[in-house]
Formats: structure tokens, C-alpha cells, sequence
């Protein structure tokens, strides 16, 4: 994920690197050539959004970076560089408090960094300077009925295997990755997965990684596939085998079997969407 902060919240990283993926598959049946998706962005060093309308991006608030930074970035759109006009932050994000992390690394609760996380609207809308033409913007979501569906993930951030988490020395930016997961649950702000060890696991079970925030989760097949999630954070549930070994003074192992991840609930943001798109 973009925020060094979070890192211990793809335990409690999209979501969210290039997919971390079963122990059991080769790696090569999860990568895909970029012209597979190409709907999708590159954030400035790491991160991902969606183009959703010719002159807009939609991707997780904390994977914005022009956010702090001003406008001198661009982004990746099929590969071509494209200027960024303005960020549009949901006035619902907050950033997560490095106080917050701060007690919960030292107490060993990770609980209330979940927590706050949860409450959080982590949406942003990114405007180009001008629009692209050579790409098909992705449909939204605009129903209510994620769970139980399966659902199509990617991202080219870091990677591993769900045996041992993901790899601490992998790059944030490597090759297009896909996996897929069913969406377990949704509340107003989230719908989440769980990563299944096999045999329970789909053929290309997998969850996004560090690196991957912003990124889709996507429903369909080719012109009918439709937005439904951006990889945001996630968390091991308490009765995670992680928790029987782990201490703050140990490094933090992202990606294990069992990981619960959070996405952006889309179809709960469509109407700010729509409006921000509409006011220009």
C-alpha cells in the first residue's frame, strides 16, 4: 500500500503489490499484458486508479500523492504519460494519524488502526488536463448486491505467496498481476475478501499487496465488466494464527493466508462521483 503507516494494516495491503497469489499456481498464470486492462492507471511510483470517464480518474484517497505534492506528476494511462489538472478528495478521508500507529505498534493492539481505517472514505477523484481518447473509461457499479460475487483484481505492485506473505524485498511497481476472489461482505464504505488457502481457494485466488491501493476490483467480462471496489486496506482477524507469534518487535508479515482486504465500496460513492464529474 501507498502509506508506510498502513503496512501493518494489510494486516489489520490493497488493494492494496502485483497481487499476492496461492503458494500452489505458477506465477505465470496470474500475469497478464498490460493491454489486458487497459483502463487502468499508474500512480507516480507506486499505486493505481481507473480512468471512468475520459477526463477523470477514480482511485483510494491515500494513493493520491498530487494530493501533498502539487501537480508536477503525471499519470500512466496505456502507458502514455498524462497531466494531472486537480485532485478531488471525498470530504470524508481521513488520513490515518502516525500517533495512531505509533501506540498501536508499541501496545501490540492493531485494533484501533482497523478501526479508523473503517471510518475512513478513502475515494479521490484525479482530473486530466485533457482527455484520453484512446481508451474505454470502466463502468461503475451502481447496484447493491457485491456479495457472494466474484470479483477480478489487479495491480503491479509487490508480491508473494499466501504461505509465507508477501515478499518484504519485493518492488511496488513489477508485472500486471490478476487474481480473483468473492466479495464476503460490504457496509457503507467497504466490501472485503478473504484470501482462502487451497483447497478452498478459487483457481487464481489472490489479493492485491503493497503498492496496489487504488486499484480495481471489477465484476464481468470484457465490455461488461463494471467497477465495484478500489483496493484501500486490510487486516488479519483476531483469531489469526499471525496473532499466536507476533510481537511489535518482530518485522510485520503482509499477505498470509486468512488476511481479510477492504476496497472502496464504489457504488456507495457514484452520486459524489457524478457530481464532482458534472460540476467540472
Amino acid at each position: 500500500m501507498k502509506w508506510r503507516l498502513a503496512f501493518c494494516l494489510l494486516a489489520v495491503s490493497t488493494a492494496v503489490g502485483a497481487v499476492v497469489t496461492r503458494a500452489d499456481v505458477d506465477d505465470g498464470k496470474y500475469r497478464i499484458p498490460p493491454s489486458a486492462f487497459p483502463a487502468l492507471v499508474d500512480m507516480p511510483g507506486e499505486g493505481h486508479g481507473v480512468l471512468i470517464a475520459p477526463k477523470w480518474v477514480v482511485t483510494a484517497a491515500h494513493a493520491a500523492p498530487m494530493q501533498m505534492q502539487g501537480m508536477e506528476d503525471d499519470v500512466l494511462i496505456g502507458g502514455v504519460a498524462r497531466k494531472v489538472k486537480r485532485v478531488v478528495i471525498y470530504p470524508g478521508y481521513k488520513k490515518l494519524p502516525e500517533e495512531i500507529v505509533t501506540e498501536a505498534l508499541a501496545s501490540g493492539d492493531l485494533s484501533q488502526i482497523s478501526a479508523f481505517l473503517a471510518s475512513s472514505n478513502d475515494i479521490a477523484l484525479i482530473e486530466l488536463a485533457l482527455p484520453v481518447t484512446d481508451i474505454t473509461p470502466m463502468p461503475l457499479y451502481r447496484g447493491n448486491q457485491e456479495v457472494g460475487m466474484t470479483a477480478e483484481l489487479v495491480g503491479k505492485g509487490a508480491t508473494g505467496h499466501g504461505d509465507k506473505g508477501q515478499d518484504p524485498g519485493s518492488a511496488h511497481r513489477t508485472v500486471l498481476r490478476r487474481a480473483f476472489n468473492v466479495i464476503d461482505g460490504a457496509d457503507e464504505r467497504y466490501v472485503w475478501y478473504r484470501f482462502d488457502p487451497p483447497p478452498s481457494g478459487l483457481p487464481l485466488e489472490g489479493i492485491t499487496g503493497s503498492g496496489d491501493s487504488g486499484g480495481p476490483l471489477v465484476i464481468g467480462d470484457g465490455s461488461s465488466q463494471q467497477l465495484i471496489g478500489l483496493a484501500s486496506w486490510s487486516r488479519y482477524p483476531p483469531n489469526h494464527p499471525f496473532w499466536k507469534t507476533w510481537t511489535p518487535s518482530r518485522p510485520f508479515v503482509e499477505g498470509l493466508y486468512g488476511v481479510i482486504v477492504y476496497g472502496v465500496r464504489v457504488s456507495s460513492y457514484v452520486r459524489w462521483i457524478e457530481s464532482v464529474m458534472t460540476k467540472g
